[in-house]
């Protein structure tokens, strides 16, 4: 390998690293923010919203640690760390779609309303601008390094984009409308998407599983 593939290929795993930093850190605290005006507001979109951001940030932490590894020993095996907490990432998921379902359920049944909708619209505005770049970013480090990891992350960012404009779309009626099981419906848009990442999770942990028993002990881990 050329001396100047290898200097660029080392730029793109620091690349990597820093986003796999920002977006950990990025969503601690959107979930921080989101979480404490969901519970002010008593919005149920803008609350589960924030308890998905904590979700992202078990599974960053996991993309997080493979890099680490790589620029360490571009040789290094996975770990069963990553499989476990793929699928704790993915259990995780499952269980927010259950706890959104019922209690969208339970306020559409006592008729609740959220006292305001207005940080669910502000907070979703930026993710999406942010979650635009950091796809955009992850999606051309993934391609240079051929990393299926890194574009995958690059499509759970994705969905964060779809969970984020339902969250939108949601406090945009409810403001509008004043119609408060809106606010569960968006709950309930919350669920598909939730769903979806469960899986995504599972469907990663078995691919390295799979790897591993063809690769030899499971080399080169991208």
């Amino acid at each position: 390998m050329a001396l100047k593939e290898m200097i660029s290929i080392k730029h793109y795993w620091r690349y990597a690293f820093g986003l796999a930093v920002f977006t950990v850190a990025y969503n601690f605290a959107e979930g921080l923010v989101s979480m404490y005006f969901g519970a002010e507001g008593e919005t149920l979109t803008l609350f589960g919203f924030g308890i998905d951001s904590f979700i992202e940030v078990i599974s960053g932490m996991g993309i997080l640690s493979m890099v680490a590894r790589i620029q360490r020993d571009t040789t290094a095996s996975r770990s069963r760390f990553e499989r476990t907490a793929l699928r704790i990432t993915g259990v995780s998921f499952y269980l927010l779609a259950a706890g959104l379902g019922a209690t969208a359920l339970y306020t559409i049944y006592i008729g609740h309303k959220p006292t305001t909708t207005i940080p669910g619209l502000v907070i979703s505005g930026v993710s999406i601008v942010i979650m635009w770049a950091l796809v955009a970013a992850k999606r051309t480090v993934g391609r240079a390094l051929n990393s299926k990891a890194i574009l995958s992350d690059a499509n759970c960012t994705m969905v964060c984009i779809y969970m984020s404009c339902v969250l939108s779309a949601s406090s945009i009626i409810y403001e509008f409308t004043g119609v408060g099981f809106l606010d569960s419906l968006g709950a309930l848009g919350l669920i598909y998407f939730s769903t979806s990442e469960g899986r995504e999770a599972f469907a990663k942990a078995a691919s390295i599983v799979d790897e591993c028993r063809d690769n030899d002990g499971c080399r080169h881990p991208v």
